[in-house]
């Protein structure tokens, strides 16, 4: 039995040593910082790609460092590709009017094309045409969507992310002729950079489209995903269940349930695992006996992580139902989920989820000593509020990291 102060407090040494895993972080937007990752103590980082401007360093760096091919053989970085809910503007829908004519990547639209997909996209339909020539011009939905298949394929292990929704996200306002020239240089383009917040934001209906074909890819080609959603929970949910319609679980009885448990090995268990008769099951260790092009496609991804999840408890029986044919994990940040008063929700939710589906995240820019003390930071407070001990929670974490990324 371990002594309370083994648990999750600062008192203690941080065990590196068994292999920390960082489920969400995107150190290629300082690329100065990239040198450091070899002298980092946190063992792999799932690095997401965003938007145009970070696609190819994504790439070069899982080039450069090392991906591994399955959850045996892990190297420094696994690599994420996707679009961000904050960019979802940049892309042309074929389903909008603004896309006809669009017919490759080489085309550029003309300015009344632009104009046109702009004032579709965003809300309120801006005005200020400065505005909208101040921003690049769209990519149709299906270049994206084919560039990513180019760069899934090019990279066996690779998840898609950071993909997702966002209600609360206004686009910056466009760079001042005379700030432009004074920005950080050794930022990589296309973030916010301290610019004031515009009035628009992008529509959900087109967000989501976007999101759709993106969790399609991932099913076709079986790969896990990391989901941005902020305000958005609900639609996130429900548009994941119209992708599992008519590919839900054999839901087992309570007692069928505990008896496989009995075979497999148990898992830890929570409050939520005791009430809830959908609960999830799966195995007892990550398998990876194949690429995953070579297994037959699905019209969802296979595993899901919320990333720096922010609802509420109550939702997660939705997401963990026995049926739901996904395995869903939940990742969590010191710098989004323990920096403002929504911290007490995110406690609850901690305390209940089943242990199985807990990870741990930086969320971080740059890469480095910084990166890993907010790994380290969040990581004892889950064990603190799990009551495991630093040992125990790491060893499951990096458990559950393996069974998201390798199934």
């Amino acid at each position: 039995m371990a002594m309370v102060g083994d648990r999750g407090t600062g008192e203690n040494p941080f065990p590196w040593e068994l292999g920390v895993f960082d489920a969400h972080c995107h150190p290629t937007d300082n690329m100065a910082s990239i040198a450091d990752i070899p002298r980092m103590k946190t063992a792999t980082l799932t690095i997401m790609a965003t938007r145009g401007e970070d696609q190819d360093l994504v790439c070069q760096v899982a080039s450069q460092l090392g991906t591994g091919i399955d959850s045996d053989h892990i190297g420094r970085v696994i690599p994420g590709f996707g679009w961000h809910p904050w960019f979802s503007h940049q892309i042309l829908d074929p389903n909008d009017d603004s896309a006809s004519g669009v017919q490759d990547a080489d085309f550029i639209p003309p300015k009344d094309a632009k104009l046109a997909h702009y004032k579709s996209v965003l809300t309120p339909s801006p005005e200020d045409e400065m505005f909208i020539q101040s921003l690049p011009d769209p990519k149709p939905l299906s270049v994206l969507i084919e560039e990513t298949r180019t760069r899934l394929v090019a990279n066996p292990v690779a998840l898609v992310g950071e993909i997702g929704l966002d209600k609360a996200f206004r686009l910056p306002d466009a760079w001042l002729p005379g700030d432009i020239g004074t920005r950080n240089a050794s930022l990589t383009p296309g973030s916010r950079e301290g610019r004031r917040l515009s009035p628009y934001r992008v529509r959900l209906d087109h967000q989501k489209a976007v999101l759709k074909a993106q969790l399609l890819l991932a099913g076709e080609l079986r790969r896990a995903v990391s989901i941005h959603s902020v305000q958005a929970h609900g639609t996130v949910l429900e548009l994941l269940q119209e992708l599992w319609v008519g590919h839900e679980r054999e839901v087992l009885s309570h007692r069928e349930r505990r008896r496989r448990r009995s075979v497999a090995g148990a898992h830890d268990t929570s409050d939520i695992d005791e009430e809830n008769q959908d609960e999830p099951a799966r195995p007892a260790s990550p398998v990876f006996r194949s690429f995953p092009e070579s297994r037959p496609a699905l019209p969802f991804p296979p595993r899901i992580c919320m990333h720096s999840y922010s609802g509420p408890a109550e939702p997660l029986r939705q997401f963990l139902r026995q049926s739901v044919p996904s395995d869903i994990y939940f990742s969590f940040s010191s710098v989004i989920n323990f920096s403002n008063a929504s911290s007490e929700k995110v406690i609850e939710v901690i305390k209940v989820l089943p242990a199985d589906r807990l990870l741990v995240e930086s969320d971080f820019h740059c890469a480095g000593l910084q990166m890993d003390d907010r790994l380290e930071e969040v990581t004892r407070r889950v064990c603190l509020l799990r009551g495991w001990t630093l040992e125990e929670g790491v060893r499951q974490l990096a458990e559950n990291w393996k069974h998201f990324m390798f199934g």
